[in-house]
């Protein structure tokens, strides 16, 4: 090769042979996560894997179906000893306590309907983890999720996974152009999860057939109210559920077991017209219920702003995008009106039922599969 050829990328991105690179790979002992460590081991890359105990480890193991429990850090070290990589076991449980379940807690107290997946990443995997990596030397750090990185005019882009079904780009437009410069998501432009599998089926990964984690880790059977009631005792104090023009029509044992939007198990049945949770008043400890289009809202005022658009946000009175307000809903056309550099009003063009404060209402490039950032709902309207 003469002097003047330029070294050839690797799959990573970095001019040099992947025998040079190394990745710290963040393994939850799941499919995904093993599969990208698996991958890059085979390309012979200098894979290290690194695995998260993020809570108490005795009731983890005997828990199933949620990351970073026991079995899972069982798994994901027998996926490394399988492919001939290091892997690590580091105690993060104090960290995760302080920054992210602490927060739930109050701000499922506070009558907020919380994604803590996304303070996780936030504060967590991509904050120290990623430290961690960089202290280990590492040139990146890959993680399981599905969504794309790619080059642009401007540096690195956040991008939704070619697979819609599997994009989890609500969970991670709190992602800072400087993180995204050290990261990489090598499973954001597979077709489908069946191809994950496929991928751990040929690398003979014993987690091949392993179920996708459906729960919140710290929320078993997804039963957020007997979690708060563990972390916050007494929080489920009784109170009245009150319709919206002001009639008492029940009782119910505490406002953390309601959200925004809910409309079965109310206690209130005999009413000719269906009802619905429409606000919660933390204070006075009510629950307030009406009919469906009381929950259709058109302006969402929105902060903690994290912005990816390559113009500062605030270099224009408008932006039009679209907008998630829920991780299963697809985006809806908006008009974005910045407030400050972290503060914006959004406009939805289609009224949304169910905006709940804590939820992110995260940014997308209208009609394109770029992710421009997000911020989180602060409240209702």
């Amino acid at each position: 090769m003469s002097l003047d050829t330029p070294t050839p990328l690797n799959s990573l991105g970095f001019p040099k042979p992947p025998a040079e690179t190394r990745v710290v790979v963040a393994m939850s002992g799941g499919v995904d996560s093993s599969v990208v460590a698996a991958q890059l081991a085979a390309e012979g890359y200098d894979v290290v894997g690194v695995t998260l105990q993020l809570y108490d480890h005795g009731a983890a193991l005997a828990k199933k179906g949620a990351c970073c429990a026991g079995i899972d850090i069982h798994d994901a070290r027998r996926v490394a000893e399988g492919m001939g990589f290091p892997h690590y076991v580091l105690d993060y449980e104090n960290i995760f306590q302080n920054a992210v379940i602490d927060e739930f807690a109050e701000s499922y107290l506070a009558g907020a309907t919380p994604v803590p997946c996304i303070r996780c990443n936030e504060r967590v995997k991509f904050k120290d983890l990623l430290q961690t990596a960089r202290d280990l030397d590492a040139d990146c750090m890959a993680t399981g999720h599905y969504i794309r990185r790619e080059m642009g005019e401007n540096g690195p882009e956040l991008h939704c996974a070619a697979d819609s079904a599997r994009d989890q780009s609500y969970f991670l437009f709190s992602t800072t152009p400087e993180q995204l410069e050290f990261l990489r998501f090598p499973l954001g432009g597979l077709a489908s999860k069946a191809e994950t599998r496929a991928l751990a089926a040929r690398h003979g990964l014993i987690v091949a057939d392993k179920p996708d984690s459906q729960d919140i880790c710290f929320v078993p059977g997804g039963d957020y109210a007997a979690v708060i009631e563990k972390l916050r005792p007494g929080a489920a104090d009784p109170g009245e559920i009150v319709h919206a023009d002001g009639r008492v029509l029940g009782r119910h044992d505490g406002v953390i077991h309601y959200t925004i939007g809910q409309r079965r198990g109310l206690g209130i049945g005999g009413l000719e017209e269906p009802l619905y949770v429409v606000r919660l008043d933390v204070e006075d400890r009510r629950v307030i219920v009406g009919p469906k289009a009381m929950l259709a809202t058109r302006t969402v005022p929105v902060r903690e702003i994290n912005w990816l658009g390559d113009a500062p946000l605030t270099s224009r009175s408008e932006w039009p995008i679209s907008v998630k307000v829920r991780s299963t809903r697809p985006p809806r056309e908006a008009i974005l009106r910045p407030l400050s550099d972290t503060e914006a009003e959004v406009e939805l063009l289609t009224p949304e039922e169910g905006v709940s404060p804590g939820q992110a209402c995260v940014f997308y490039q209208s009609k394109g599969s770029r992710v421009l950032g997000g911020g989180w709902i602060w409240r209702g309207n």
